[in-house]
């Protein structure tokens, strides 16, 4: 067994060797079987128990387990249940060793405790141990008397022999002395007295002794402490002495009234105190001995109680405790209960931590006398609403609390909404003594619902949605169970909210399509829809929970998301998108760069329409089909005049098809080489009227401008140039240009004037020369091409855009010095025809007379002008205009006949 330190080893092992009692595996043993401790201090008997597992045949187990040193109608009376020993007891067991604690011992507890252990199939008790309580005590020895003062031996002793050397403390005349030690040897005065006690248990001091063994100051109380029940009487009692006879004041104090003090340092006479008056009286029944007697005493008269004397030449003032009252109520402790649906069978016992011996007591149920209970147990049916208590007989108006099964608990919860995140307390509350445990559970239909708590208060820190709905609380003791519900709604900002699509497959066109958007949210949260990201600068769509197309249309498809939003805060969707399938519709076709596009450079074509799924392209060239054109893009890298004509496409997917609007491509190119002819085509007289025609193949049609040489400005502009008196001066070049937007061309036209009369009949038969010439030339020229055209043409070739001819009336040195085969080729011409140029380039042409001598040549050119006409292109170089002068192998002669001038 081991003591606290506290005991400072005031305990002693008279027998030491363990002890084992018992047979058949029934045992205990002791640490001790006889215990001897110092009177205020704590002690514990422990012991080890054994048991058989199996009792004549049957499982044997521990139901109970008890200490006791009293029977009492032929049972062990429990020393946890005696008055006496309640508040200073506690029986401890754990795996089969139990300790019996009992504090401020007394010299009452002196007894034998005996252990018992009680089985479901056998009782087994134990032989008893013995434990010893005694007081300290000053034992004065050694004493020399001399003349007005002793020396003595002082020592502080105890019956139970230190196991340890404890502190002592020592007190003189009721005041605390610096003497230290068990004992010690001084010079003492006749009048003093002296005590002592161990350190740490000052409320256990010895009496006060006098060391001249005769009167001297000191003042010893009857009890250290009394416990009486409330609305009883008690007295408290000491005897005082005084060295000298002459005592002029003496009365009892309480050092917890010294708030109501004058001098906190001066104690003040009890009896004068309003607290106790009428219920407190001081009592001399013989010299030297004073009673204080509190009559109908109170919670409040629980004090310390001190006496005090004063002489002319001494007065006490005690640091040694005094006496202490404890005024405690009658209480009602429930043995042991059966608890039913509707009812409880318990046996009650009516006791006080100080109930005085001897005495009856009184039952109440429902504040009604029960007739025949004078004893201080009870045994009865109960209904859960009953109330009992018990009281002393002859002091009926100070009745114990009563005890009874809780009442329906109350439940308590913040006012006000209670938001997600918060910290929220549950409460639960009920009337019942013994008081009640409390059980908190959530109702979720399970019949087994684990507890949550075992507290009045079920505490959420941060409580969340989940945790809204139906709380139980059980108030339950041993006289009954009852319980209470309570509800719990959790308010939160709505979650995200998630958006569903009603057709869930494709959609077409035309049906009836409903979103539908929800979001847990408490309170309901308010729906609202937008296309396209949400932008608070942009009305809604719409307003609720569902947003419906009746007849939904392509326009509709997109990206949609909804918000919810409550008080408490808002959430938006994540967007979902909307796919809207519908036939081709509103189809066209676009041309870049333009539908007016320059021969040779490329085209697109660009079929534009919308479609869902999209659709498969055909495209079409004046309503035929073309080749690769199954995109929407219709690509001409080099466009020529063959693509020329109106385009369109044709889309198509599984809901139908539609062709679009048609574009019409103009294939656009520059002037070709200009076609000058002049009029009348016979013989020009001079002052007749002369028409020059020019003309070229062009897109956009050409614009014509005439010019002569050496002029800067033009001569006219249109395609027709007329003179309409021809005079010699109107001799010269004379140039046709053809312009548009791409390009120029030009063409030059030589007049020559000739002299009239002999030339006659050279002009005429040169004409008819001319003619014939004309006519073996193209012959010729048809016999050529068709032997020429047998060889195909390969594929994007194109004729030459020249057509020159070359008819000469006037030989140049070139033709001169040609050979027979170039002077017929030069004779027939050499034409080259340009493609889509129907019309032939005509000209009054005389053939050049080869063999005719210089000299007549030489006579001639004084009488005929020479016409050249010249077909250049804008392209031409700057090398080939150095040369205009020259003689062109292109140029076209035209002869005029001058008319025979009249001289005067």
């Amino acid at each position: 067994m081991s003591l606290p330190a506290a005991a400072r080893g005031f305990v002693v092992f008279l027998l030491v060797v363990q002890v084992v009692q018992g047979l058949d595996d029934w045992g205990v043993t002791y640490s001790s079987t006889e215990i001897c401790a110092v009177k205020g201090s704590t002690v514990e008997i422990r012991c080890s128990y054994t048991y058989p597992s199996t009792w004549r045949g049957s499982v044997n187990t521990v139901e109970k387990t008890l200490w006791f040193t009293k029977w009492k109608g032929g049972k062990p009376v429990d020393l946890t249940t005696e008055s006496e020993y309640s508040g200073r007891v506690e029986d401890l067991c754990e795996n089969n060793i139990c300790t019996l604690r009992i504090r401020k011992l007394r010299e009452s507890d002196s007894a034998q405790y005996k252990f018992r252990i009680i089985t479901n199939q056998a009782v087994y008790a134990s032989e008893p141990v013995t434990l010893s309580v005694t007081g300290l005590q000053v034992k004065v020895s050694n004493i020399y008397r001399y003349t007005g003062y002793i020396w003595a031996n002082l020592e502080c002793l105890s019956s139970c022999p230190p196991t340890s050397r404890p502190s002592y403390i020592w007190y003189k005349n009721g005041l605390k002395s610096p003497k230290q030690g068990d004992s010690f040897n001084d010079y003492f005065y006749p009048k003093e007295s002296y005590a002592c006690a161990v350190k740490g248990y000052e409320n256990s001091p010895s009496p006060s002794v006098c060391v001249n063994g005769q009167d001297c100051n000191t003042v010893a109380y009857s009890e250290r402490s009394i416990c009486a029940p409330k609305g009883s009487s008690v007295d408290i009692s000491c005897t005082h002495s005084s060295y000298e006879y002459n005592v002029q004041s003496k009365f009892w104090f309480s050092p917890e009234r010294s708030h109501q003090w004058k001098n906190p340092s001066q104690p003040e006479d009890l009896s004068e105190d309003t607290q106790y008056a009428g219920h407190a009286q001081i009592l001399e029944t013989w010299r030297g001995r004073s009673t204080l007697r509190i009559s109908d005493l109170r919670d409040s008269d629980s004090a310390q109680y001190l006496f005090k004397f004063k002489t002319q030449n001494f007065e006490w003032r005690s640091d040694l405790p005094g006496t202490t009252l404890t005024v405690t109520a009658l209480q009602v402790q429930v043995i042991r209960a059966t608890v039913q649906q509707s009812n409880t069978y318990a046996e009650l016992k009516c006791h006080s931590s100080c109930s005085p011996a001897g005495v009856s007591y009184v039952w109440f149920k429902n504040r009604e006398k029960i007739p025949k209970t004078t004893r201080s147990s009870y045994k009865d049916w109960f209904q859960h609403r009953d109330m009992i208590s018990c009281a002393l007989e002859g002091h009926e108006v100070f009745p114990s609390p009563a005890v009874y099964a809780p009442r329906l608990p109350y439940l308590s919860r913040p006012s006000g909404e209670i938001e997600e995140g918060s910290s929220v307390t549950l409460t639960c509350s009920s009337d019942a003594n013994p008081a009640a445990n409390y059980t908190w559970y959530k109702k979720n239909g399970n019949p087994n619902v684990p507890l949550l708590s075992e507290r009045p208060q079920l505490v959420f820190r941060s409580i969340q949605a989940s945790d809204s709905g139906e709380y139980f609380c059980t108030a339950e003791n041993k006289l009954g169970r009852t319980s209470a519900n309570i509800s719990i709604d959790v308010k939160y900002a709505p979650r995200v909210p998630s958006v569903s699509v009603s057709p869930s497959d494709e959609i077409k066109e035309g049906s009836l399509v409903t979103l539908t958007c929800s979001s847990d949210a408490n309170p309901a949260a308010k729906y609202t829809w937008y296309k396209g990201k949400r932008n608070p600068d942009l009305p809604p769509l719409n307003e609720g929970p569902q947003l419906v197309f009746s007849s939904i249309s392509s326009s509709d498809s997109g990206q949609y998301c909804c918000t919810a939003e409550n008080k408490l805060g808002t959430k938006a969707s994540k967007d979902i998108s909307i796919d809207v399938n519908y036939a081709p519709k509103t189809s066209s076709v676009s041309a870049s760069p333009s539908a007016e596009i320059e021969i040779g450079k490329s085209l697109q074509l660009t079929c534009k329409g919308g479609a869902n799924p999209a659709a498969t392209h055909t495209w079409y060239k004046d309503n035929h089909t073309l080749p690769w054109g199954s995109k929407d893009i219709y690509q001409l890298a080099s466009i020529t005049l063959e693509d020329k004509g109106n385009y369109h496409c044709e889309l198509k997917n599984k809901y139908g098809q539609l062709n679009s609007t048609s574009v019409h491509i103009d294939v656009q190119y520059a002037p070709k080489l200009p076609s000058v002819s002049v009029s009348p085509s016979a013989e020009i007289e001079e002052g007749s009227s002369v028409t020059l025609t020019c003309s070229s193949d062009a897109n956009p049609a050409a614009n014509y401008t005439w010019y002569k040489k050496d002029e800067d400005s033009p001569r006219a502009s249109g395609q027709i140039f007329t003179i309409t008196d021809f005079r010699a001066e109107h001799s010269g070049s004379y140039s046709c240009e053809a312009q548009n937007k791409l390009g120029r061309s030009n063409s030059t036209l030589h007049l020559i004037v000739v002299a009239g009369g002999s030339m006659k009949t050279v002009a005429a038969g040169s004409i008819t020369a001319v003619i014939v010439c004309i006519i073996f030339l193209i012959a010729f020229l048809l016999i050529r091409r068709k032997r020429s055209s047998k060889p195909t043409t390969e594929a994007g070739e194109r004729p030459d855009n020249d057509a020159q001819v070359r008819i000469y009336d006037s030989p140049s040195a070139a033709v001169q010095s040609a050979t027979p085969e170039q002077e017929a080729e030069v004779c027939y011409a050499s034409v080259r025809f340009i493609k889509n140029q129907e019309e032939a380039l005509y000209s009054n042409i005389k053939p050049a007379h080869l063999r005719r001598h210089k000299k007549d040549e030489k006579d001639k050119e004084d009488d005929v002008d020479h016409s050249t006409v010249t077909s250049k292109s804008h392209s031409a170089t700057a090398e080939s205009e150095r040369h205009e002068a020259a003689e062109d192998p292109s140029a076209l002669y035209s002869v005029v006949n001058k008319k025979p001038r009249v001289l005067t």
